[in-house]
């Protein structure tokens, strides 16, 4: 049955409308993922010299042990923001004997079809195999990688389950929300350490194997629990997986994200349908090419990145400031038609920053080919790609909603002064300046990678409650909408 139920859905990419942008979205994400497990099986690999480098004078199973729970309790924020339900349109099979059981293993199975359960094997499996199993025997090391491995699927399913609860009650997101930032307070004033108590355990179970076992009881008293909530609210699950299924979008792959996917598959359509549009995001490609003037050997050798991150910042969220500086501008012709339809403001915005975040994506992943001249540069984009990620679309769509200028769609953007106010003009002095408010402090104390990691760590943190700031957006937008609407009609 499982077999069928994935011969459907794969006719169903298949036939969909658009399947020639879905395949070209998925073989980019298939290079990026494929990126990424390069770099955590590097990290992997030479994990005992990092930590030595890094920290040295501490014990490198010491570290290590303290790092597995913090690696998860990271991993969790990132399944929460990133990891999408699996759905399953059940209305075609409820005339046919096919158990209800069936179709909620279905769904279970195809959870663990993500690559957070490949990221945790790719990054410890190879120090438990060299430093574990030799330190503390096979079978300790064995018992490692079963902890390891158990803590993924509890994860998994313990993502799920929040989110599937938090589309039926909201209540549960703000006590997740507050449970979080409780347990960020009390890692911070140091009351409660994570890693200290992932040491404890892991150094336990490194004496006493069997210890492990207790995760693994765990991942499968989460999966019963989903599995049970999943029986007693099937047709939910059906409707969430229809509201998408009805959309018929051009870009299918967008439809994972609900309401706010749908939304951004409409942008999308807006940027490639008009010419001002058009020719703002082409003019973006133009300045990938930033890197050949700004990447230079000498700044290589010397580590000095000043103007390297400048280069970096501008390229990996080029969309966002010059696709960006004119938001809300280019509904500017429907606005009005926008406040009065039951247009969820909170999806709206949302859609912007799911456009923003994938387009942020692919340009980095293009950029990356400069890493062949230094792998120097490759930490410079990343911790410039997190700002893009996590901090960039924030400000810039709160500072949107002080723009009040109409966009003519029909003219193009080469010396097209139409639509720029005072607010966009401004707009780009924040996204240059701030990278540099964290980069150069950390350098200053620790050296120019500390620098740049505490860019990388702030852009993180700004992209894991980006739905915090989705709400601080909603209200901004909320309080100056009419005032936008008012500068919209003056054409």
């Amino acid at each position: 049955m499982l077999n069928t139920f994935l011969g459907h859905q794969w006719k169903g990419f298949f036939r969909a409308r658009g399947k020639g942008t879905s395949i070209a979205v998925q073989i980019i994400m298939g290079l990026l993922i494929v990126y990424l497990l390069g770099c955590a099986l590097f990290f992997g690999i030479f994990m005992d010299n990092l930590i030595q480098h890094f920290m040295p004078g501490r014990p490198v199973m010491e570290v290590f042990n303290g790092l597995i729970l913090y690696y998860f309790a990271l991993e969790f924020l990132s399944r929460m923001q990133i990891q999408e339900l699996p759905t399953l349109a059940i209305v075609p099979y409820l005339h046919l004997r096919i158990p209800k059981r069936k179709l909620v293993n279905f769904l279970n199975i195809r959870a663990l079809f993500s690559a957070f359960n490949i990221f945790p094997l790719v990054l410890f499996f190879p120090f438990i195999f060299m430093n574990v199993m030799e330190t503390y025997g096979s079978f300790a090391g064995w018992m490692y990688l079963l902890a390891v491995v158990s803590l993924s699927v509890f994860n998994n399913y313990l993502a799920l389950y929040v989110k599937r609860l938090s589309i039926s009650n909201t209540r549960f997101v703000i006590a997740g929300f507050l449970v979080l930032i409780g347990l960020g307070l009390l890692e911070y004033f140091k009351v409660f350490s994570i890693a200290a108590v992932s040491n404890q355990v892991f150094s336990a179970i490194a004496q006493q194997p069997l210890i492990s076992l207790v995760f693994t009881v765990a991942a499968v008293a989460v999966f019963v629990l989903n599995a049970s909530y999943l029986r007693k609210n099937l047709y939910m699950e059906e409707l969430h997986a229809g509201e998408a299924r009805k959309t018929s979008t051009d870009y299918p792959f967008l439809d994972r994200f609900g309401a706010a996917g749908q939304l951004a598959a409409l942008e999308i359509k807006l940027i490639l349908r008009n010419k001002r549009s058009k020719s703002t995001v082409s003019k973006g490609l133009i300045f990938i090419f930033y890197g050949l003037l700004f990447y230079k050997q000498k700044e290589l050798d010397e580590n000095s990145f000043g103007m390297m991150l400048f280069a970096a910042v501008f390229m990996t969220g080029n969309m966002v400031l010059l696709y960006g500086q004119f938001m809300f501008g280019w509904q500017s012709s429907e606005f009005d038609g926008l406040l009065s339809n039951k247009v969820s403001v909170r999806n709206f915005i949302k859609a912007k920053l799911l456009l923003f975040n994938i387009a942020s994506t692919v340009l980095t992943l293009v950029v990356s080919l400069y890493g062949l001249i230094s792998w120097k540069i490759l930490a410079v984009q990343f911790a410039a790609y997190f700002f893009s990620l996590g901090i960039a679309p924030i400000l810039v769509m709160y500072m949107a909603t002080f723009n009040y200028k109409a966009i003519d769609m029909t003219s193009g953007s080469s010396f097209n002064w139409q639509g720029v106010g005072a607010t966009s003009m401004l707009m780009s002095l924040p996204i240059f300046l701030l990278p540099y408010l964290f980069y150069v402090p950390f350098k200053m104390i620790g050296g120019p990678f500390w620098g740049l990691a505490a860019l990388g760590i702030v852009g993180l943190i700004g992209f894991l409650t980006q739905s915090f700031w989705v709400e601080v957006l909603v209200k901004a937008f909320n309080k100056r909408k009419y005032k936008i609407a008012e500068g919209f009609r003056e054409k």
